[in-house]
């Protein structure tokens, strides 16, 4: 469950490297709605439905809270104390679930604080507007909700050898069917949802969501090969009928060998295997699997080869550069909006760039890319929490010629942000929330 959402980023990009209120003000650089919010600190990613945007943000003095923002203006709505009660540091704050419900309004759910008995916080779930509170549920030790089409799942006990996963109405909470052991939602629509279960074969499965009926399920060995060990992250998008899942490498601290790792597409409908690429790493910053994923192979000894755009339908290339072409050493990833050229940053700096097209050398004169904003982050200061978590990155954009940051700030690209019924959502890297309603079809960002 270990999703890489900062350091495991910016440690595999160092190996690269080695190898609204009156916080929320209406911008006036573009002809979209455009809104920010600077009244949040927002750590997790955010979550879209029902009209309003859900986020855990950290208040000054390291707690949590669960806010909600309007989607349309960016105001902030309501906010509540949140925590986390058995997520692991490698999986980042955890974000509340937003479900729409039948009459066209939603549910923002969330764990909050409140230990009592065996219990350690409770799932509530809240009005998404309003704020007011529906139902709870007592909660042992958990990754979180997430949104299953129009349901809650809940890997719930994830601590305990009864870990299990269970599905709620969010209405009610009225418990709808359970499975054993851990599962994160990777997609889902209003009929079915496709689970990745975390068990010593890690497999992809899709449930009837009603009825909790197991329609069909794909071991992730029978795509990428035995050696399976899901503790070094892993990242799923879908690509029209497909999902595209990515699994990272993980060297086992005891026996130094190195686990199974590349990414591979299977149909949504049947689970059949469409294509793999095995042995590759995902670089960031880069797209979703399921939307201009970049990666670079790794060969048995361990060395790096260029760097490859794929298709995330058929798989193939679609541009790409040689590992001879690799720049040396400092230098950090940058792309362009389009993702047409891949960009080699050397803060303040002249760097390089290279057409991911023909493979040939770009100049880097007026050539801009997003990359991180900071390449040493901290972890952040949180109260009750084990140490280790950091905040979703955010990108800024540089002129590659002089490795310096462009000003103003533009929005970050789709490939960065996803988006979600037309809207594009980011914080920059002081934790403010920005969105901008630019009609761009509905697609995963960089952290789904």
């Amino acid at each position: 469950m270990l999703r890489p959402l900062w350091k495991p980023s910016l440690a595999l990009a160092g190996t690269l490297a080695a190898t609204a209120c009156s916080g929320s003000d209406a911008a006036t650089t573009t002809d979209f709605p455009t809104w920010h919010n600077t009244q949040v600190n927002a750590v997790s990613r955010t979550a879209v439905g029902g009209g309003v945007v859900a986020l855990t943000s950290m208040k000054p003095d390291g707690s949590l809270e669960t806010a909600a923002l309007g989607l349309r203006d960016g105001k902030r709505l309501w906010a509540y104390p949140a925590t986390m009660a058995g997520r692991l540091p490698g999986m980042g704050v955890s974000t509340p679930a937003v479900v729409e419900t039948s009459d066209g309004k939603g549910v923002v759910v969330a764990i909050d604080p409140g230990k009592k008995g065996r219990w350690n916080a409770t799932l509530i779930a809240r009005d998404a507007r309003s704020g007011a509170q529906k139902w709870t549920r007592p909660v042992h030790s958990t990754f979180g909700p997430q949104r299953c089409g129009p349901y809650v799942c809940l890997s719930e006990h994830t601590a305990l050898t009864k870990a299990r996963m269970v599905v709620l109405d969010p209405a009610t909470g009225r418990q709808l069917w359970k499975l054993p052991g851990i599962a994160e939602v990777e997609w889902s629509d209003r009929s079915r949802v496709l689970l990745l279960r975390l068990a010593a074969n890690p497999m992809v499965e899709s449930y009837e969501l009603k009825s909790g009926k197991l329609q069909w399920q794909q071991p992730i060995e029978q795509a990428l090969g035995p050696g399976i060990d899901m503790s070094g992250g892993w990242a799923f998008g879908a690509s029209g009928d497909d999902l595209v899942g990515y699994v990272a490498p993980y060297t086992n601290p005891q026996t130094k060998k190195l686990s199974t790792f590349g990414l591979f597409s299977i149909g949504i409908a049947d689970g059949t295997i469409n294509w793999m690429r095995p042995s590759v790493v995902r670089v960031y910053p880069s797209g979703n699997p399921g939307y201009a994923p970049v990666v670079r192979p790794v060969d048995r000894q361990g060395a790096y080869g260029g760097f490859a755009r794929l298709d995330s339908t058929s798989g193939r290339v679609v541009g790409q550069i040689a590992a001879a072409d690799v720049p040396g050493s400092g230098w950090w990833l940058a792309f362009p909006g389009r993702m047409d050229k891949l960009g080699f940053l050397q803060h303040n700096g002249k760097g390089s760039a290279f057409d991911l097209v023909s493979g040939k050398v770009a100049p880097t004169e007026g050539e801009r890319g997003w990359s991180f904003c900071v390449t040493d982050p901290k972890p952040l200061p949180l109260r009750g929490q084990a140490p280790g978590f950091y905040s979703t990155a955010a990108v800024c954009e540089y002129d590659l010629g002089t490795g310096k940051r462009v000003s103003p700030a533009t929005p970050p690209p789709p490939w960065f942000t996803g988006s979600q019924e037309g809207w594009r959502l980011w914080r920059d890297e002081k934790g403010a929330v920005h969105a901008v309603n630019d009609h761009t079809t509905t697609v995963p960002g960089m952290y789904g």
